[in-house]
This record gives C-alpha cells, structure tokens and sequence, in this order.
C-alpha cells in the first residue's frame, strides 16, 4: 500500500507499508522501547503543562536538553536506542507548536488541535519512528538500532532508498513498517479528456461521464449485523470497574476490531480502483472540495460515513499527483444552485429530497447531481465539451465572494 504527498520538482514524498513477522524476543525489544518512548512522551505532556502555566516557552531546544539530562540519570532509558527517543521529542513539539498556532489564531474550537495528552499503556497502540541512522536494511530484513531484527513481507519492492521508518502495531496486533521513499510522478499517457467530480450520499461520486460513476456499496451496512452482534457480546462481559478484563471480553474486541478493519480496508480498496480508473481515463479533474465532517452531525451521519467520501476523495488526489494529473479543486459553495449551461444561480436552495436540477432562467432539466459535476468543469475554467454527455457552454457567472480555485 502507498500513500503520496507532498508537492515539488517530483510527487513529494510516498509511504509505503509492508506487513511484518515479529518473533516474540523482538516483540519483546519493541514493547520495551515503546515503553520508554511513551515514558518521554508523558514527560513533555507534564512539564509543556507546567511551562504553559508559569508563562514559559518549552521548544525542541529545552525538550532535548531535558532527555540528554533523563538519559544520564536514568540507566533504564539509556538501554534502549536514541533515535526513537529523539523522534518522539520532535513529533510531540510538532503537535504542541500546531495546537498553540490554533489558539493564536482564534480559530473554533471544534476545528482546534487539541493539545497533547499523556499516553496510557493500554489505550494506545505502540508506534517507533526511526530516521536514516536508526535502520537498514540486511538481506530482505528490517534491522533496528538496538539489535531489533524483523522480517519484512515484501509485497512489492521499493522504488528507492528509504529515508526513514515507522515501526507501528493496529488494534489487532499486527505489526506493520511504514517506509517513506521520494516519489517520482508515473506519468500516463494523455487521452484529451476532462471530468468533473460531485461528491454526495446516494452515489459516492457522481461524475460527467455516466461510466466512471462510483455507486454506494455501503460495506459497513452489509456487516452491520455481525458487528452487532459482537458489540453486545462486548457489553455483556464487560468487567466492573477494578476488575480484569477475561478472556472472553477479549476475543469479542478483538472480533470487533477485525469488523471494522475490513470495512475500512474494503472502503479503500475501492475508493483507490475508482480513483485508478478515472486518473487513467482523464487529463484533467474537477474535484468538488467536499469536506464531510459537518455530515456527522446530520441524520445521515451513519450513510455518509459508509459512503468514506474523505477517504475517497484522498485516493483521488493522490492518484492523479502519482501520475502527473491536473487536479482541480473547486470550491462547494452552490454548487447545486447554479446552472452548467447558462450560470443562472437559483433563489432558494433545493431540499435534499429533489433529485431534478431545472433552471428558471433557460429552462434545462438534468439530474441535481449531474449537473453539479458540470458545474464543477465550468468554476475550474475547463470547457465541458470536453466531458461525455456535455455541450459547449458560455463563460461561467462567477459570484464576487467565491474563493479561488487552487491547481495542485
């Protein structure tokens, strides 16, 4: 599995994941350095508190000196490797500076980072990052500083050198090295062909091109029966509060966290086949910049998150930076008000349960989302002649107030 991002000469910068066999003496070695890398982690929690309150600044700069002076005094963490230590200072002041830049600049608080909390040993899974001087890699294997060896199953190979690594373990106990490698753009061949993108509920993207529309599969929907099922036998053996979990309780979160990894898994396995198909068949895309957090507190929460818009719309851009596409974002904003043909704007919002767009100004009917996506074409200064099933139009009525139209 890859992930790009990142903008530049090339694609940026790519993650690739790869599944590893951990013996138990190397589980063992890679608990014990999460341990001590939660160990640090809890202590800038505690003293950032502490500076926050006195009106101090606690930067990088004094978070190192305060491991150069816990690593003197304290033999236990000086046996475990440097690198990881390091790089949990780094990735704690990273979030901290991002927390502090919201509150600076007033932004709301649902859309605040929050600031960095201490980790508890059995609410978060364990996570290793390593730089280029804390691994390598020895005849297919992962070495780690330390003496940690693991053997990587390598599904593909690597398009380069790694630069660094993240050592990670999901909520099944599987254990999982994420490669970051410079990505070099795949270009595909050019075909003179646009699309424009609608992001929405019934269809997970409706597109101007009838064959690359992506239906709404709802794979959370088809197991949400068995994940019931297993979510109630959690609440049964549930422990008192004090109380040992028992071995039952166990295999029911465990059976419950496999649910909900194959959903996510089957989500983005076809999010990334859809993306794949459009990116191969088009030059150019005009993608809604659909953001649907908002949809979680609506009463189609439950549709829109099976529908993984967010996850959706990430493969695509990925995708088309992977291979050299033009990705248009095109800001939301009435998109459904406005007409592709003629650029009328309508007076008054359509209600969600009217599926037929007809314009008072020229009097063309099209389905609500359909035009939406030619709308899409039409804001990012495309020609819809372009795009199947789309005549050429005049020159789009732009509102004053509507933002820009970034080009990735």
């Amino acid at each position: 599995m890859a992930t790009l991002w990142g903008a530049g000469k090339d694609a940026g910068h790519a993650r690739y994941t790869y599944r590893l066999r951990v013996s138990s003496t190397a589980r063992i070695a890679l608990l014990a350095e999460w341990s001590r890398c939660r160990w640090i982690w809890n202590e800038c929690c505690a003293r950032s508190k502490k500076a926050y309150e006195d009106g101090e600044s606690c930067g990088p700069a004094r978070l190192d000196k305060m491991l150069t002076e816990a690593r003197a005094a304290n033999e236990w963490l000086c046996e475990g490797a440097s690198v990881p230590q390091q790089q949990t200072i780094r990735d704690f002041a990273k979030s901290r500076a991002k927390a502090l830049k919201d509150i600076k600049s007033r932004l709301p608080q649902r859309q605040r980072a929050g600031m960095p909390k201490c980790r508890k040993k059995h609410a978060v899974n364990p996570s290793l990052n390593y730089t280029q001087r804390g691994f390598r890699l020895m005849d297919g294997r992962l070495c780690l500083a330390g003496g940690i060896s693991l053997r990587v199953v390598w599904s593909r190979e690597l398009p380069k050198a790694p630069t660094s690594v993240r050592v990670y373990r999901d909520s099944l106990g599987h254990w999982y090295a994420s490669f970051v490698v410079a990505a070099i753009v795949e270009a595909l061949p050019a075909t003179g062909r646009v699309i424009g993108v609608d992001w929405g509920v019934r269809e997970t993207a409706t597109t101007t091109s009838d064959t690359h529309d992506l239906p709404h599969v709802q794979h959370g929907k088809s197991a949400a029966q068995r994940l019931a099922r297993y979510q109630r036998m959690m609440a049964r053996r549930k422990p008192k509060r004090g109380r040992p979990v028992s071995k039952g309780y166990r295999e029911a979160r465990r059976q419950t966290a496999q649910i909900h990894k194959k959903v996510a898994r089957q989500r983005q396995d076809a999010g990334r086949k859809w993306a794949k198909r459009v990116v191969t068949d088009h030059d150019v895309l005009a993608v809604e910049d659909f953001r649907p957090k908002f949809l979680a507190k609506t009463t189609m929460a439950r549709k829109a998150a099976d529908a993984a818009i967010g996850a959706t719309k990430t493969a695509l851009i990925e995708m088309g930076r992977k291979h050299g596409r033009d990705i248009r974002l095109v800001h939301p904003a009435h998109t459904t008000m406005d007409c592709a043909q003629c650029g009328a704007r309508a007076k008054h919002a359509l209600p969600l349960s009217e599926r037929t767009y007809t314009c008072t100004a020229c009097g063309a009917v099209s389905p609500r989302d359909k035009n939406s996506a030619r709308v899409m074409l039409v804001r990012a200064g495309l020609n819809p002649a372009g795009a199947d099933r789309v005549g050429a139009v005049g020159p789009p009525v732009r509102s004053q107030r509507e933002p820009g139209i970034p080009s990735l």
